[in-house]
């Protein structure tokens, strides 16, 4: 008897671990196959495309093998799959001012990306677009304290950003279950909402200012700080939300507020709601429930 019952667990640990092995291993099906999208007439990466960015970029900043692109192709909850090809990782602005001229004039496509947090597959490859990674673009540039007034890069994580912000008495007006993952560009291009939105309102009112490159390579420089500013017109709004259609996000301004003395917390249990019911039914009896909710 003991002999089987030790034979029976042995096999559910067998079992057991070869489901979570074949779930670390698992691979969606290509986007393009499941929602049947046909590719459009893009130019198709030569082995001089690559050479070219090698001589711009680095090699370990350009990553062409398959187990090293494969996490870019595939999304946070592995519903959607890219068959991309190649990876660029860039470090400054003028660097994805050039990749973006030469695939403009190249016709390949580019899928920006960046934390790759996502859960509706808008940041990862549909067909073989080349993926623009900004996770070396993290650098805090400036942080005024008394005006709140942050300045990073885009591929800065914003759980970073918070922890530095609160070494300074700030927050940041964001918080996603993601953040320790998630870039501040793709929230801005995202226009992503979040924990705190309630109390410090949307993106379009905390960014104050933010640097983009268009497809052509254009940049276009609204990173301005102040916070009442009437001069031309508001570009950065238009940025906001629109996940890379317009152009890509670089740099970012964006403001701070005082972080609170105090932190008020409510919790709603389920023994709560179903004891308040049950005093409902005692008092008023089932019939009249929906009237006193």
């Amino acid at each position: 008897m003991i002999k089987s019952i030790s034979f029976l667990i042995s096999n559910v640990r067998i079992n057991v671990f070869s489901q979570a092995k074949y779930s670390t291993t698992f691979l969606p099906q290509f986007s393009s196959e499941k929602y049947d999208v046909k590719r459009k007439q893009f130019g198709v990466l030569k082995s001089t495309d690559i050479e070219y960015f090698k001589s711009l970029l680095s090699e370990d900043r350009v990553l062409t093998e398959e187990s090293d692109v494969l996490p870019f192709n595939i999304d946070w909850i592995k519903n959607c799959r890219g068959q991309s090809q190649l990876v660029l990782k860039p470090k400054t602005t003028e660097e994805v001012s050039r990749i973006l001229s030469y695939c403009n004039d190249k016709r390949l496509a580019v899928c920006p990306q960046g934390g790759n947090t996502g859960l509706v597959g808008g940041s990862v490859p549909v067909f073989d677009e080349i993926v623009l990674n900004f996770a070396l673009m993290n650098k805090i540039i400036s942080l005024d304290e008394i005006s709140g007034a942050l300045v990073c890069e885009a591929g800065c994580v914003l759980e970073n950003l918070d922890n530095y912000v609160r070494d300074h008495n700030l927050i940041m007006p964001l918080d996603l279950g993601a953040k320790g993952s998630c870039q501040i560009g793709g929230n801005i291009s995202t226009n992503a909402g979040g924990l705190r939105l309630l109390r410090y309102g949307n993106l379009h009112g905390s960014v104050l200012g933010l640097e983009a490159v268009k497809a052509d390579g254009t940049v276009v420089n609204c990173l301005r700080t102040l916070k009442k500013d009437n001069t031309g017109y508001h570009l950065k709004h238009l940025f906001i939300g629109s996940e890379g259609t317009l152009g890509v996000v670089t740099k970012v301004a964006i403001n701070c507020p005082v972080l609170p003395k105090a932190v008020s917390l409510g919790y709603f249990g389920r023994n709560v709601v179903l004891g308040y019911l049950g005093k409902l039914v005692a008092e008023d009896g089932p019939k009249n429930i929906n009237e006193n909710i």
